[in-house]
């Protein structure tokens, strides 16, 4: 039975236009020039009232949780349990026990191939992954998989960079162990179509696990629509900050799944015989977890409850669209990455230039961008360049960024041709 939680989100109280005002970093300097900020899908910047959430936990709040019977413990435990009650309404997951809290995407995606794929996965099973795919849903797979003795199938993407999931009618089966595909590339800005992956996928009973690390800052995430079995994010890309990040999981998988990890908090009894271990999510989260981490991820998600996702939607389509028209006006521009489907990233080479040289002249004219394979070396290879130069945009961006850029971006074309 789906359950439908109150929504924090889609309020509208807040404009978009103005929410650069949020973000104290974005009114600061680099290398002498005015900060132009355009590598958010590594790690977001984060608005004051996060900021604020952290330091008055520190200054105010400091305990540690689920232990204490004194005032201020109670009141972190309170702190940090609002916090899961927020990322359950936040992504509409049907209980808070469902939601686990780790380091980051990565650290959920290795808790589940090592508690889940431990456990169900057997000699001779495939793994289904895409050409996409960030190497912290590569290497866990990877791991398990040698370890059992399973094959890899990785699905291909085309020169637009759109995955071909055609080929899953050929490839899934009864001796798939299980699917994980990102919801949105890091490195080229694909929207994967995830809904017809996880309906393919259903029709075999194969679990799906989705990385969305990427998507949670760009719209809103109902994880009961969406039919997933895991779905995996990391804070410090939705505002939130660094070392905190949730797994989700249907109740009944993370039931039958063994602890990953041993230490305090994970038990409910413990002798040098025998460990029984604690219920959900507990049983997940073994030591003093990151509560301060927790309060700061909450405080992420009520403020972008006071924005509506439609309207942040347009708003990054526009910069994205904005953002394609100029560059390709500079000759030898090449997008890398051209999908129907994108969020606001833009992946492109310019003719003749080494990505790190670029990257170094934008930075001394304060442009932040990131360049390399962006972790993703397999699909840098697959596309037979070395890395790219990406700008990834958020709602605090403007055209003003974006026309820095490509004057960064001359300039880098002049001094280096």
């Amino acid at each position: 039975m789906k359950v439908k939680q109150e929504s924090i989100l889609m309020k509208g109280t807040r404009s978009v236009e103005r929410a650069r005002e949020d973000f104290p970093i974005l009114s600061t300097e680099m290398n002498g020039r005015p900060l132009v900020f355009l590598d958010s899908a590594a790690s977001s910047q984060k608005p004051i009232s996060v900021i604020q959430a952290i330091n008055y936990y520190y200054r105010e709040q400091n305990a540690n949780v689920h232990r204490g019977v004194y005032a201020l413990s109670q009141k972190a435990t309170d702190l940090f349990e609002m916090g899961r009650r927020r990322v359950r309404d936040f992504i509409n997951a049907p209980s808070e026990k469902e939601i686990i809290f780790v380091r980051g995407a990565t650290e959920a995606i290795n808790l589940v191939a090592q508690s889940y794929g431990g456990h169900f996965f057997r000699e001779g099973q495939e793994i289904i992954l895409s050409q996409l795919e960030h190497h912290s849903n590569i290497v866990p797979w990877q791991l398990i998989a040698e370890k059992k003795g399973m094959q890899i199938r990785v699905i291909p993407v085309n020169k637009k960079g759109e995955l071909q999931i055609e080929i899953l009618e050929e490839w899934l089966s009864e001796n798939t162990a299980i699917v994980a595909v990102n919801h949105i590339s890091n490195a080229l800005g694909t929207i994967n179509p995830v809904r017809e992956i996880i309906a393919k996928a259903r029709n075999f009973d194969v679990p799906v696990l989705i990385d969305g690390a990427q998507a949670m800052a760009h719209g809103p995430v109902d994880v009961q629509e969406l039919g997933a079995d895991f779905y995996v994010f990391s804070g410090h890309k939705m505002f939130g900050p660094t070392g905190v990040g949730v797994l989700w999981g249907r109740e009944e998988l993370l039931e039958k799944m063994p602890p990953w990890q041993g230490g305090g908090e994970m038990i409910h009894t413990v002798s040098f015989e025998k460990t029984t271990y604690n219920e959900l999510p507990f049983k997940f989260e073994a030591g003093t977890p990151n509560i301060a981490g927790v309060i700061g991820l909450s405080e992420a998600i009520a403020y972008l409850g006071e924005f509506n996702f439609e309207e942040i939607a347009v708003y990054e389509k526009g910069l994205l669209d904005y953002c394609v028209k100029k560059l390709t006006q500079i000759p030898g521009m090449q997008l890398v990455g051209t999908a129907k489907s994108k969020a606001s990233v833009v992946s492109f080479l310019v003719d003749g230039l080494h990505p790190y040289d670029v990257g170094i002249i934008l930075d001394k004219m304060g442009i932040a961008v990131r360049t390399g394979h962006h972790c993703t070396q397999p699909l840098m290879e697959y596309l037979g360049i070395p890395g790219t130069i990406r700008a990834s945009m958020a709602f605090y961006n403007n055209r003003e960024d974006v026309d820095r850029l490509v004057e960064g971006v001359a300039k880098a074309q002049m001094m280096l041709s």
